[in-house]
């Protein structure tokens, strides 16, 4: 029954003290894989560690990464979540109720921004889906550990219930699937299909399709030679040189 794998990615936090209070967060609800994506410095200093309380395995085992992409790539399914009310935006429980479904047998990586300012357009682009919890409009935002634990709880829920959605077959991981994006970029820049001067609008599009097709590796090879041939035969009907 699908329960995977759970990450948890914290994209430049803006204080120690709130990586440590979320490192608790994840702890209270079972959850020990973190990534920080830019952390702030200070993370060693006795007035943070403190608010991580019996979580210090957690946030002394924390990886670092230099962007968002890196921190995810080995992951199934990049949950990213938004204070806005987006189009599409799953609820914290649609996401434990589905998540084993769309992660197959991978990993779900749960990305949260910044506290300010929240993922920014092209890192949430990055994201399969989207996830919103619907705070009241009268005090809507959520501090990162308040954040960390509602997503971590309808997680723990679903797991203990036996609930959600069956594993489905192997996905490709979100670094392949971007790696395809990227040479999909090139083949149709080549073909002339993509405008240069603002070639990531269409790409953005692209990206959701192919995250909500969920390709296997298998799959995800065979668009990458698509791509590729497309852009050889792109540069020769343009007269430059194909390079193999």
């Amino acid at each position: 029954m699908g329960s995977p794998a759970v990450e948890i990615v914290l994209v430049r936090p803006s204080r120690p003290a709130n990586v440590a209070a979320a490192s608790r967060a994840m702890k209270n609800m079972g959850l020990e894989r973190l990534w920080l994506v830019d952390p702030p410095p200070g993370l060693g200093d006795p007035e943070a560690r403190a608010l991580a309380y019996g979580a210090w395995d957690v946030l002394d085992r924390a990886r670092v990464a230099p962007s968002l992409i890196e921190a995810v790539s080995g992951s199934t399914l990049v949950a990213g979540t938004t204070g806005r009310d987006v189009a599409g935006a799953w609820t914290p429980r649609r996401l434990a109720s589905e998540a084993g479904g769309r992660a197959g047998e991978g990993t779900l990586s749960v990305v949260f921004g910044p506290e300010a300012s929240g993922l920014t357009s092209r890192e949430l682009a990055l994201c399969h889906v989207h996830v919103h919890a619907p705070t009241h409009e009268g005090h809507a935002s959520l501090n990162l550990a308040q954040a960390v634990l509602l997503v971590a709880y309808e997680l723990r829920l679903a797991a203990l219930g036996g609930k959600g959605a069956a594993p489905e077959e192997d996905r490709a991981t979100a670094g392949a699937l971007e790696q395809a994006v990227v040479e999909l970029r090139e083949a149709l820049l080549d073909v002339g299909y993509l405008d240069p001067a603002n070639p990531d609008h269409i790409l953005a599009e692209l990206r959701r399709l192919l995250a909500r097709a969920r390709p296997t590796p298998r799959e995800v090879k065979l668009l990458r030679g698509v791509a590729r041939q497309v852009a050889w035969a792109g540069r020769v009907a343009r007269g430059r040189p194909a390079v193999p």
